[in-house]
Order: structure tokens, then C-alpha cells, then sequence
């Protein structure tokens, strides 16, 4: 029997146990490894013949068989891992969570999954390019491995969305400390290219066997639990609760039914005036949009104002808002004779959508024979930190048609004033828990007053949001606040309710 040098004597003695097999067939085959001169291993197909004709001897034919083992090692690595991170990807995660499951059910063990979700991701991605957002992720995943046990799972999904499975749990203790550290390192700096990017984390966890019993199950409601720890500010852990599971599906009823609340009729613009704090007199105002469900009667725009943006059905409604306000303007400058100027608000989504048309709402002035000058756009303070060039051509394709640009809720975010001159902004709205509270000798006063200098000296006009009382309104106006805008003058009406408060001044 002709046999190369084999690593192991285990193919020698399985060959002779099997000869009466091979007289009777003819040839077994089988894959074994070789040991070569210079000691390197290296597998090989054996196929091992009997031949009566050549005195009834055993022959082994032995055939390089590498080139198809790597083939195949890659090939099931592509299948179960992601290429760029090297982490487990979703077909393997959804095995191994399988796995655990069934063993934390024997054992009478818990298993946490956590669902991971990077924020403010797509910003970096969108700006520095996506070579330095892939360099993100690689470095991401390394942290998020940092901060768990060894023979833990840590999978991506796709794109930002990355999952931890913990085994072995005796009780849930130490979960909430394992989220916290990966928020914690994740929040940290990434240096890369010599440039440093920001990100933050939001983390849903949901235990096995209390949350859910099926891998679909603890999914699911672990990224309810990301989706509303997003919610609430991002950069933090969320339990899953049953109350996540019917407020989820209330969403979803919602969702489905804002698709149709355009058509139907049931969204409607309102209006509330801007008051002149100087002479009392009104030339402006904000459009804003409302929700009235056949079923559920008035639906808070905090509601429904998120969904329309994860959706993507905020594109259309903003443009219908914006089409309705720009006429209530020109429909106002035509009646009263002045100058009328509405302001609306673009959602963050609307302004950095690269599918949107964004020149559509310059198009619709010029469609309509409004000027620019008539409008306002209300932005957040965030919007500005993304310091991209598609941001910045943006805010001046606005100021070249003549549309002034406005900050809402100006002092509860950002506050990077150095943004507010690159930007060129005109209008700061100062926001309502400011002046909620106005008094003087108090924080918010000086606050109020700090930020009217401030405006003041880079030439930019300051709104109060949020005025309920006469004391509020007379103590803006002693700091030289230009306008109000609150209860004190009106609550949000319908356009006819609004057109007939118009006529009760000059």
C-alpha cells in the first residue's frame, strides 16, 4: 500500500480496518492532511483504490486540496461574518442567540440581548466621507468587544446597529453596568485621520426569559427599547417594558394612518402672531401643524412630528405646510395693506435629505409671486454643529432667494455661538423654559438679557417663546427682547380664527 507521510496514524489504521470495505467497493475517499519535508501541514483528498490485477495491492492517491479549503473557509466566513468589523453578522448572531437561548432554558439561566444603535452616525458619515465612517465602525466594534466577556457575542447587524448577547447570567445586576461602559467608551473621542469625530450610543435591552421566549420576540423588544431610549435624548440605556410593546403598535396604527391625513383632510395649518414688543403691533407669525385624527381626536405634534420623520412622509406634509403658510402670507401682505412674514419649521430630516428637492420651496415662492423676504425658516441648533458643506449651501441657497433663517429653542442644546455668524442667522427664538419662570434677580432673566446682548451685537433680532403673563412680556421688553410669542396673545388658531384676530390691530 503506497501512502505519503501522514501527521497522525489515525488514516493509516482507518484505511486497513476498512480494506474489506475497499476490495468490496473498489475506493473509499476521504480528506486527511499531509505533513511535508519542512514540517508544514497541508490539507489533502486520499482516495484509496484495491487492484486484484496488481497482485491484490492498496493504493493511495493523494490530491492538494487547498486552494478549495481556503475557498470554502471563505466562503463560509462571508456567510457569517461582516466583512468590514470581522464581527459575527445578523445570520450567525440569530444562531448563537438560538443557542443561548436554549441553553439559558436547561440551565434556568437568564440571557440579555442589547441592542446598540451609534447616534448622530450618519452625520459623520455624510461629512467626513464614508471611508472615515467605515474606520468608525471598525473602532467601534473594538470598544464594544472591550467591554464584555470573552465568550459574549458582539454582532453587527448592518449599517450602525450593532448586538450583545450575555450568557450565563445568575441574575441581571451587572447588565445595566455592561450598558453604561459601552455608552461610556463609545462616547469617547475617535480620532481618525488625524481629525477627531463624535458619536454617542443608544442601547435597548430585553432579558430571556422575562421579556420574550423566541429569538424573533427578544429582538423585537429590545429595539423598542433602543428606539425609545433614542427618544428621550439618546446616548443611554433603556429596559424593555410591556408598555413599550402597546405603545409600539399604537405607533405603528399612527404611522399607517398619518400616510392617509393628508388626503383625508384631517392635518390643518394654525397660526400664532409674533408680537412687536416695541409698539405691540404683529407682522409675523408661525405656522404650525396640527393633527386631527377621526378616532383619537387632537394628536400632539411631539406624537406624530418623530413618526413622520422615520417614515419619511414628513417630505410631503412639510411641503404642503410650507405651500399653505406661503399663501396665508401673501394672502395677509395683499389684505393688510404691509409686509407679512410666516415663519415654518424644516425638520432636521427635510434639510439634510440629499433624495429631497430642496430647491422646491424657492420654486413654490417664485410660483406663487411671494418674495422670499416673507418667509422664515425655523431651524434647531444642532443642524448648525453639522459643519457640512451640503448644510452650508443650503442655508445660502435660503439667504440668496431672500429667506431669513430663525433658531428655535435657542439656549437648550448646542449654543455654539460661533455658528450663528458663519451662518448668518437672523432671528434667535428664545426658548419657553427661559421664560416660564421670568423673574428678576433670577437665573433666567439674566439669561434672557445675556442672550439679547449677545444677539444684539452679532445684529440678530431675538423672539421669546413661551410668554403667558404681562410680567413676562414687560420684563422681555425692559432687557430689549424684540418679539413674543406665547399665550399672553394668543394660543395657536385656525387661518379664519387667525385672519379675524388680525382685525383687531393697525
Amino acid at each position: 500500500m503506497s501512502i505519503p507521510e501522514l501527521d497522525t496514524q489515525f488514516d493509516i489504521e482507518t484505511m486497513v480496518a476498512r480494506m474489506d470495505v475497499i476490495k468490496k467497493e473498489g475506493n473509499i475517499r476521504f480528506e486527511s492532511t499531509h505533513k511535508k519535508k519542512d514540517g508544514s501541514i497541508w490539507p489533502v483528498q486520499v482516495v484509496t483504490t484495491y487492484s486484484q490485477i496488481a497482485g491484490g495491492r492498496f493504493f493511495a492517491f493523494i490530491t492538494d486540496i487547498t486552494e478549495r479549503k481556503e475557498a470554502e473557509t471563505l466562503i463560509l466566513k462571508q456567510a457569517n461574518y461582516d466583512l468590514l468589523t470581522q464581527l459575527p453578522n445578523r445570520r450567525l448572531f440569530l444562531d448563537r442567540l438560538e443557542q443561548e437561548i436554549k441553553k439559558a432554558q436547561r440551565e434556568q439561566q437568564l440571557t440579555a440581548l442589547l441592542f446598540i444603535d451609534l447616534d448622530r452616525f450618519k452625520e459623520v458619515n455624510d461629512t467626513l466621507g464614508h471611508e472615515v465612517g467605515d474606520m468608525l465602525l471598525v473602532e467601534a466594534a473594538d470598544r464594544i468587544k472591550s467591554c464584555v466577556r470573552d465568550y459574549d457575542t458582539v454582532a453587527r447587524l448592518g449599517g450602525d446597529e450593532f448586538t450583545v448577547t450575555l450568557s450565563e447570567l445568575s441574575d441581571a445586576s451587572d447588565i445595566g453596568r455592561i450598558a453604561q461602559n459601552v455608552i461610556d467608551s463609545l462616547t469617547k473621542p475617535f480620532l481618525i485621520k488625524g481629525r477627531e469625530s463624535f458619536v454617542s450610543a443608544s442601547i435597548g435591552i430585553a432579558l430571556y426569559p422575562e421579556d420574550a421566549t423566541s429569538v424573533t420576540d427578544l429582538l423585537k423588544n429590545a429595539d423598542q427599547a433602543m428606539y425609545l431610549a433614542k427618544q428621550e435624548g439618546r446616548g443611554r440605556f433603556n429596559y424593555f417594558t410591556r408598555g413599550m410593546q402597546a405603545a409600539s403598535e399604537t405607533r405603528m396604527v399612527l404611522a399607517n394612518d398619518l400616510r392617509r391625513a393628508l388626503d383625508q383632510g384631517h392635518l390643518d395649518v394654525y397660526y400664532q402672531p409674533i408680537v412687536d414688543l416695541s409698539d405691540g403691533t404683529i407682522s409675523k407669525a408661525e405656522a404650525l401643524l396640527r393633527w386631527n385624527h377621526p378616532e383619537r381626536g387632537q394628536i400632539s405634534p411631539a406624537t406624530f412630528i418623530p413618526i413622520a420623520e422615520d417614515t419619511g412622509t414628513i417630505h410631503e406634509i412639510g411641503d404642503w405646510v410650507f405651500e399653505q403658510a406661503a399663501r396665508q402670507a401673501l394672502k395677509l401682505t395683499t389684505e393688510l395693506g404691509k409686509d407679512f412674514q410666516i415663519s415654518v419649521n424644516k425638520s432636521p430630516v427635510q434639510f439634510k435629505d440629499n433624495d429631497h428637492l430642496h430647491g422646491r420651496w424657492i420654486d413654490k415662492l417664485k410660483e406663487i409671486g411671494l418674495p422670499g423676504s416673507s418667509i422664515v425658516v425655523e431651524i434647531t441648533e444642532g443642524l448648525l454643529m453639522n459643519d457640512s458643506a451640503s448644510v452650508t449651501a443650503r442655508l445660502l441657497q435660503f439667504r440668496d432667494a431672500g429667506i431669513q433663517v430663525s433658531i428655535d429653542d435657542f439656549g437648550t442644546g448646542y449654543s455654539a455661538l460661533s455658528y450663528l455668524k458663519k451662518f448668518d442667522i437672523d432671528f434667535l427664538k428664545i426658548d419657553q423654559s427661559f421664560t416660564r419662570n421670568l423673574a428678576l434677580e433670577t437665573e433666567d432673566f439674566a439669561l434672557c438679557e445675556a442672550i439679547v446682548v449677545m444677539a444684539h451685537k452679532l445684529s440678530i433680532k431675538v423672539i421669546a417663546e413661551g410668554v403667558e403673563t404681562e410680567q413676562q412680556h414687560n420684563l422681555l421688553k425692559q432687557i430689549g427682547c424684540d418679539y413674543g410669542q406665547g399665550y399672553l396673545y394668543s394660543r395657536p388658531v385656525p387661518v379664519d380664527e387667525f385672519d379675524e384676530f388680525l382685525k383687531q390691530f393697525p
